[in-house]
């Protein structure tokens, strides 16, 4: 439907707000996706009338049948991005357009009823102006957003469901890996995939992070940070963390990223980043990076950093890689590197509004 793009959204203040003095307490150490503001936004879909009854109202437990499409077949797809304080105490969306294509895209790959951009910029900047108080100062600290999107149709049957319920929640966040270490260790998962050729690798689903729990299981249980994972066919490739894109940089100052393709998540993070390296002048490639050219590279000092990123964790060095047979390097001196620090800095200042956005990604809310 062509209104579905101008849905009025109804406004419900809600009837519990948490203590300012809670707040505040809150506030001062959020830890990662533990603290929730006091709203939310709701809109429906159902086929032949569209998206409807968009609102903003108090946070609440969700209602479902237990005969939901959703939690028998797992059409279920989200978002994440942050709307980050500014100097003058407004606040500001990153790119939120970019999550809107990726949201759509992430609709037509898991058959559910796609999302008008316009909708979902406007749902995102609606939570943020009913929980402006919620978003905390400092460095590292924003409101990250949580857009979701739910079959709610009551059925069994494998089918695509014909009713939707989307969903936007927010929490006051710090830093997302705890105690501030200066990078992570990896750990290569070598009989676990996240996902394959012509899966749902390339969407932003729940099926996919599901699949890299067992595997970040493991790699915690060997004191590692994080998973990283191989490629399906050759197992040979480096394509992602769990959750974040990965970056290699040379001794030339050039970098490497693996080529985007549809068991690999095209990151917003990651897109800035080469923007940001290109602009500056260097020379950056996406093409594919073996494992064993990661610790010969490694090993013979050609390679200086590597770094992971995505939208929670931002830009995180990555000082220790791991794995089976003995598989164990170090990157560099094993903590954050020049260039990933510069990368990072460029990114951050861009993000908060305290440096010139030439690529027009910042949005003002308030």
């Amino acid at each position: 439907m062509a209104s579905d793009s101008n849905l009025t959204f109804a406004f419900e203040q809600s009837k519990a707000p948490l203590a300012l003095n809670e707040r505040a307490r809150l506030l001062q150490d959020p830890g990662f996706g533990r603290v929730f503001t006091d709203h939310m936004v709701t809109i429906r879909y159902k086929e032949g009338q569209g998206w409807h009854d968009a609102k903003v109202h108090q946070r609440r437990p969700l209602e479902m049948d237990p005969a939901s499409a959703v939690l028998h077949y797992a059409q279920e797809i989200f978002e994440g991005l942050k709307a980050y304080r500014t100097t003058d105490g407004g606040a500001s969306l990153f790119r939120a357009d970019a999550n809107a294509r990726r949201f759509r895209a992430s609709a037509e790959r898991l058959a559910m009823a796609p999302l008008p951009d316009e909708l979902f910029l406007e749902s995102c900047r609606q939570l943020v102006k009913a929980d402006r108080d919620w978003i905390p100062e400092g460095e590292g600290s924003a409101l990250y957003l949580r857009p979701f999107m739910i079959a709610s149709s009551v059925f069994l049957g494998v089918r695509p469901a014909d009713e939707y319920l989307y969903i936007v929640i927010a929490s006051s966040v710090g830093s997302y890996f705890k105690g501030g270490a200066p990078s992570v260790t990896l750990w290569v998962s070598d009989h676990f995939n996240r996902a394959g050729p012509g899966g749902t690798g390339a969407a932003k689903c729940g099926g996919n992070y599901a699949a890299s729990l067992l595997p970040q299981k493991e790699a915690i249980a060997e004191g590692c940070d994080q998973v990283i994972f191989l490629d399906t066919v050759e197992k040979k490739w480096i394509e992602e963390l769990g959750g974040m894109n990965v970056f290699f940089v040379m001794d030339d100052g050039s970098m490497i990223t693996p080529p985007l393709g549809d068991t690999i998540l095209p990151g917003i993070t990651r897109d800035s980043l080469i923007t940001l390296a290109r602009d500056r002048g260097l020379t950056l490639r996406e093409e594919r990076y073996s494992i064993d050219q990661w610790r010969d590279d490694a090993h013979s000092g050609k390679l200086r950093e590597a770094f992971a990123c995505g939208t929670a964790a931002v830009v995180t060095p990555i000082g220790r890689v791991r794995g089976r047979d003995g598989l164990d390097f170090t990157i560099g001196d094993g903590g954050p590197g020049s260039q990933t620090e510069q990368l990072r800095t460029a990114l951050v200042d861009i993000q908060r509004g305290l440096a010139p956005d030439p690529y027009k990604w910042v949005e003002r809310v308030f």
